[in-house]
């Protein structure tokens, strides 16, 4: 997973993953640079690439009810005020907070960080199930799956998944049809 530079062959599998009917219009590169200097941060390739060249979401998935724009979040997402792109994700192993022991309010801030810093989210498969790509910190470029119960990274040296890690290894897991957790 290289997430400062972009392959010609991952970018040529994204563009054949999402319907060219389906898309968003790509961002541009402008846009894209806008973007990262508002939040202080550099997207990782090759979703940065993505983005600006191919698409800025899509009607489809991955996920399941469709790729968001860069700059959006699913319509039931929390305040959007706490979210700070630049700090970085917290986490980088899976961490299942309903079996944590310790109190409620230490665990709850904890939370909040994983939801709020250091990642983008690209979108929903429903049941407050989302999918975030890494922008900060030492899991930089890697998609995370967090949901009610905890939070697991993408990725087949993480288990659950027979997937590459990162953007392109996700949605190609989901363009030949796998399920997400096919190594469980």
């Amino acid at each position: 997973m290289d997430v400062d530079q972009a392959g010609p062959a991952e970018l040529d599998a994204l563009r054949a993953a999402f319907d060219v009917d389906l898309r968003e219009p790509p961002l541009g590169w402008d846009a894209v640079r806008a973007f990262e200097t508002e939040h202080a941060i550099v997207l990782p390739e090759p979703y940065r690439t993505f983005v600006a060249e191919i698409c800025d979401g899509a009607a489809q998935g991955p996920p399941d009810y469709g790729l968001l724009p860069l700059a959006a979040v699913p319509g039931d997402w929390r305040d959007l005020d706490q979210r700070v792109l630049a700090r970085p994700f917290p986490l980088t192993q899976p961490w299942l907070w309903e079996d944590d022991p310790r109190p409620a309010e230490k665990i709850q801030a904890a939370i909040e960080q994983v939801y709020d810093h250091g990642t983008i989210v690209l979108g929903t498969d429903g049941c407050a199930m989302y999918w975030h790509l890494v922008v900060t910190g030492p899991h930089r470029g890697h998609v995370w799956n967090i949901c009610g119960e905890g939070a697991q990274p993408f990725g087949a040296e993480f288990g659950f998944t027979t997937g590459h890690s990162g953007f392109a290894g996700w949605v190609g897991h989901w363009a030949t049809g796998k399920w997400w957790w096919d190594a469980e």
